[in-house]
C-alpha cells in the first residue's frame, strides 16, 4: 500500500511525464510499464489512454452516478472540462467550468454548448419514470442538445443510451447493434428516441455520435444477469475515450459491457470505434452464484435482457 506522500510523488512524476509523452504508443507503453508497480485506480487517473486532447469537453449529467465517475477521469483529455447538471455540482477544480442547466431549456443548452468541441451526454432521467417526468429532459432535452450542437458547430457527441432501449429481447439470444429497438419502458423508449435523433443529426447535418447502450456500470455486478451486462468503471472510461477519439464513427451504436464470459450483445459491428474492454465479471461469479444459486425461469426479469425494468411500471 502506498503512503499519501508516495502517492503525491507518483502524481507529480506522472504530471511531469505527461508533458513529455507525445504519442499514443508512448502512453500505452507507460501504462504497461507502470501497471505492475502502482495501484490500478491511481494509474488510470494519471496516465491517460490517449494523447489526444480537446480544447473544451462538455460532460452533462455530471452530478449523476456515472457522471461523478467520469468527471475526474475526463479532465485528462481536455484543456477545459465543462460540467453540467440540474443538481448541485462540486466547486470547479483546475481546468473546470461548472454550469447548472436544465436540458429542457433550449436557450440555456445553446449557451451551454458554446465553445465546446465534443460532448459526453449523460444528462437526463436515468431510471423508469412516468412519461411526464421522462419527456422534458430525455425527449425535448436531447433535441435541444443536438440543435445546440448544430448551431455551435459541435461535430461529435457521445450519447449515453441504455440496454433498456432493447430490453425486451430475450436473455437466451445474442443481438448486434443493427437490431430494431425493443424498449422495456418509457425510459428505454426515450433512449431509443435519442439514438434515432443521433441518426437524424448525422444524416442531415454531419454530427457524429457514438450511442452507448450501457449495460450495468457499478463497482461490481449485483446478480446473475449482471454477470453478462456488467461494465467496470475503468472499461467505461475506455469506452468513452474510444468513442471520442475514433477517426470516423458516423452514428454507431456500441454496447457498454466489459469482457464478460457470457454476454447478450455482439459488438463486432462497432470494431471501428476501437473499444477494447479489459475487465471481466468472472472474478465475481462464485460470490454471485452463491448468493443467487437459482433463478425463477418464469420471472420476466430473468427472461428478458432488461431485467427488472421490464416489470417496472411506467405509470407511477
Amino acid at each position: 500500500m502506498f503512503r499519501k506522500s508516495e502517492t503525491a510523488r507518483l502524481r507529480w512524476l506522472f504530471d511531469k511525464a505527461r508533458t513529455l509523452l507525445s504519442n499514443g504508443s508512448a502512453l500505452a507503453a507507460s501504462r504497461n510499464f507502470l501497471g505492475p508497480l502502482i495501484p490500478k485506480r491511481l494509474l488510470m487517473s494519471v496516465v491517460p489512454l490517449t494523447s489526444i486532447r480537446f480544447s473544451r469537453l462538455l460532460l452533462t449529467g455530471a452530478a449523476g452516478s456515472l457522471g461523478q465517475v467520469l468527471r475526474p477521469r475526463l479532465k485528462a483529455y481536455c484543456d477545459t472540462l465543462r460540467v453540467s447538471d440540474i443538481s448541485d455540482l462540486a466547486a470547479a477544480g483546475a481546468g473546470e467550468e461548472t454550469v447548472q442547466c436544465a436540458l429542457e431549456d433550449a436557450e440555456g443548452v445553446k449557451t451551454l454548448l458554446a465553445g465546446v468541441e465534443v460532448v459526453v451526454h449523460l444528462g437526463g432521467v436515468s431510471t423508469e419514470k412516468p412519461w411526464a417526468t421522462v419527456l422534458p429532459a430525455n425527449i425535448a432535452g436531447v433535441v435541444n442538445l443536438y440543435e445546440a450542437a448544430r448551431l455551435n458547430g459541435v461535430k461529435r457527441v457521445v450519447f449515453a443510451s441504455s440496454n433498456h432501449a432493447i430490453g425486451f429481447y430475450r436473455q437466451s439470444e445474442t443481438i448486434d447493434n443493427k437490431v430494431l429497438s425493443k424498449p422495456d419502458g418509457f425510459y428505454g423508449l426515450s433512449k431509443a428516441f435519442g439514438e434515432n435523433c443521433a441518426q437524424l443529426y448525422w444524416d442531415r447535418w454531419g454530427i457524429e455520435t457514438v450511442s452507448l447502450r450501457i449495460g450495468s456500470s457499478f463497482p461490481e455486478p449485483r446478480d446473475r444477469r449482471m454477470l453478462s451486462t456488467w461494465l467496470s468503471y475503468d472499461d467505461l472510461e475506455r469506452l468513452v475515450v474510444a468513442s471520442l477519439t475514433a477517426p470516423q464513427v458516423a452514428h454507431t451504436i456500441v454496447y457498454g459491457m466489459s469482457d464478460n464470459r457470457a454476454v447478450f450483445w455482439d459488438n463486432s459491428g462497432a470494431k471501428h470505434v476501437g473499444f477494447k474492454p479489459l475487465d471481466s465479471s468472472e472474478r465475481f461469479r462464485d460470490a454471485i452464484e452463491a448468493k443467487q444459486p437459482t433463478i425463477d425461469r418464469n420471472d420476466p426479469a430473468a427472461i428478458f435482457q432488461g431485467g427488472s425494468f421490464v416489470k417496472a411500471t411506467p405509470h407511477g
